[in-house]
């Protein structure tokens, strides 16, 4: 295996696990918080191994120099934080949606749901404006070619981690199915 097939094998490996994980969750009692069910690999060790991942290939597609990279990594490790942490919270204020408007909420107390919903609209703008200053860091990094590299790159990345768990979707259930 070459150097640069190294790191598409691993995330390819990576996302089986994470993919296949679910099903053998569903028979396994649940683990402790924080660890992986039936030996795989936990949440946070996949997000782990994705973000260096991403790093590895930045640097080969950015041909960043040894001035950039250390500093390009640390903006790096930042904006995906950002992005993590800003998408947890909104994910627990539409969780409080859910609850408020499900059908097991019974009457709707309109009140509540206004206040998530304006919470959720001031979290979005925060966010927003956060991930817009993480980049604005990370740029300051960059020439003008990588920034758009780094665009780029990004799109190319998210378009990977998509058709590789759709792969190992299939995969497992293919092997429920057996």
């Amino acid at each position: 295996m070459t150097a640069s097939t190294t790191p598409v094998f691993l995330l390819a490996a990576v996302l089986s696990l994470a993919a296949a994980g679910p099903a053998e969750a569903q028979r396994q009692p649940d683990p402790p918080r924080g660890r992986a069910a039936a030996g795989g690999l936990a949440p946070v060790e996949i997000l782990n191994m994705l973000d260096a991942y991403a790093i590895v290939q930045a640097q080969q597609t950015l041909r960043l120099d040894d001035r950039q990279y250390g500093e390009f990594v640390v903006r790096l490790k930042h904006l995906q934080q950002t992005r993590r942490r800003n998408l947890q919270a909104r994910n627990g204020i539409l969780q409080e949606l859910r609850r408020l408007t499900g059908p097991q909420a019974g009457t709707i107390d309109e009140t509540a749901v206004r206040e998530r919903l304006q919470t959720l609209r001031e979290h979005d703008r925060r966010a927003a404006e956060e991930l817009l200053k993480a980049y604005e860091g990370l740029d300051e990094v960059l020439d003008v070619r990588q920034q758009a590299r780094f665009r780029l790159f990004e799109e190319q990345l998210e378009r990977r981690k998509i058709d590789l768990l759709k792969r190992a979707q299939q995969g497992a259930a293919r092997q429920r199915r057996q």
